[in-house]
């Protein structure tokens, strides 16, 4: 038993030296159901806790809604890199999305902003590298005009700054739920306007890459992906990083 003890623990001695920020809103944070498999830990992938402390990287990664949390789409993103080889200097995952959070509140200066930025030069102070930053928002822009209009080039102002705080890092953003297209309500009008604004940042913008949300499901209420949709997501993020990201 002492054994296995010490084999465990050196498992996840070691501090990741690849680290990935991940921001936007609910559905970068997660909100999917957790089951044991969920909170088992992997080897050489870790979190950054809300107490600045690497931990194994369990569910739920996040820890933005206390009463909401749940299975988002990092841990597959993480195992996937580790599955094609990525991840022998350690994976360390970042979180720092909030959910229901606007692209205004990610501005420069703001909260949201401040801390993303004060924790990714955390989780880098001692060597370690921002590989990747995950981007995953834009349900709540959708739901005024002017704001999925403005989407894109407000994104641009945003990320520019944030490169220009934390490193020129790839950038992964992830179309919203295509369900929402689905919505009896039309609470998100502009949901499709959105996800053409996030298309299009992956052509006009450098060393950043779009992910489609074609065939996700949701969780019941046509909003949050449903478990095994934030972990195809997660995969689906993985590899288009891996296109993207240098040596």
């Amino acid at each position: 038993m002492r054994a296995l003890l010490f084999v465990s623990a050196a498992l996840f001695a070691q501090v990741p030296k690849d680290v990935y920020l991940l921001i936007g809103q609910s559905n970068m944070a997660g909100r999917g159901v957790i089951a044991d498999i969920d909170k088992e830990p992997m080897p050489g992938v870790f979190m950054l806790t809300k107490e600045d402390k690497w931990a194994p990287a369990v569910e739920p990664v996040h820890f933005d809604r206390p009463d909401r949390l749940g299975v988002g789409l990092s841990r597959a993103f993480a195992k996937t890199l580790k599955d094609f080889g990525a991840g022998s200097n350690g994976i360390g995952l970042i979180p720092c999305a909030m959910g229901g959070s606007a692209l205004d509140e990610w501005k420069p200066g703001g909260k949201l902003y401040t801390e993303a930025v004060r924790r990714a030069k955390l989780a880098t102070a001692n060597g370690a590298r921002l590989r990747g930053i995950l981007w995953h928002q834009g349900e709540s822009d959708s739901q005024d005009l002017s704001k999925a209009r403005s989407y894109a080039a407000r994104w641009s102002a945003v990320m520019q700054s944030l490169r220009n705080d934390v490193g020129d890092a790839p950038i992964v953003v992830g179309g919203l739920g295509e369900l929402l297209y689905t919505r009896d309500k039309n609470d998100y009008p502009y949901s499709r306007m959105i996800n053409e604004a996030l298309a299009s940042l992956a052509v006009n913008e450098t060393n950043v890459a779009y992910v489609p949300s074609g065939g996700l499901t949701h969780k019941g209420d046509i909003l949050h992906f449903d478990t095994p949709s934030f972990k195809e997501f997660g995969r689906r993020y993985a590899m288009a990083f891996l296109l993207l990201a240098k040596p």
